[in-house]
């Protein structure tokens, strides 16, 4: 039985938001790019729209109240719609992980107009900026690991002669084995693949963006 206190539950309403907006931008932005390129698909299933209900996945939900992060259901993207299918895949991958680095940004705008204007401290709305920026930052970063079917892997993809291309996007059916391989490996090694490759990605971009760690 998980029992959440009233500091759980304060600490949840001022990450969801930003974890909202970063889940539901990251998928309409997948979409919207292949619409642009000429993929109906997203649009047709009514995925085209900021409405969290059409996102929102059950488990990626539940997962955010117990280990603090979450996932969206992915945008249905067919690639035989496109001009030059790996170039599509390419720019609708970069897509996701590219609203997440604006938003994180546009976050840490609001962060510093609400502290010019005293609004620090325990502020909510202040403590609800300050981790938008730092959950775009992660989620960004994520995707962008050259593990299939994580968008890094699409843009990876396209630079691999199409044989190589194919069997190495073919790895997607494993990919979360993968990642928990990678993970579990580290407690043996030593390496962290949070500690090692995101950690330093999210504080050097939050760095550049003047929020404080």
């Amino acid at each position: 039985m998980f029992d959440f206190t009233s500091a759980d539950i304060q600490r949840y309403a001022v990450m969801a938001p930003g974890l909202l907006v970063a889940l539901v931008f990251h998928e309409v932005a997948h979409g919207y790019v292949a619409y642009l390129l000429g993929d109906p698909t997203a649009k047709s299933q009514g995925r085209l729209t900021l409405n969290p209900l059409k996102h929102l996945d059950p488990l990626g939900t539940l997962a955010f109240f117990f280990v603090q992060f979450g996932w969206a259901k992915p945008v249905p993207v067919n690639a035989r719609y496109f001009r030059d299918p790996r170039k599509g895949m390419m720019y609708t991958a970069m897509a996701g992980p590219g609203i997440n680095f604006t938003l994180a940004a546009l976050f840490a705008l609001a962060f510093h107009m609400l502290g010019a204007f005293g609004v620090t401290g325990r502020s909510s709305l202040y403590a609800i900026t300050y981790f938008g920026v730092f959950v775009n930052l992660i989620l960004g970063a994520f995707n962008l690991l050259p593990i299939p079917p994580l968008d890094g892997s699409n843009v990876v993809a396209y630079f691999l002669p199409p044989r190589a291309a194919y069997k190495y996007m073919s790895l997607s059916r494993y990919g979360f084995i993968i990642l928990i391989g990678v993970i579990l490996l580290g407690r043996f090694t030593g390496f962290s693949l949070v500690g090692e490759i995101i950690l330093p990605f999210v504080t050097g971009f939050a760095s550049l963006l003047g929020i404080p760690m």
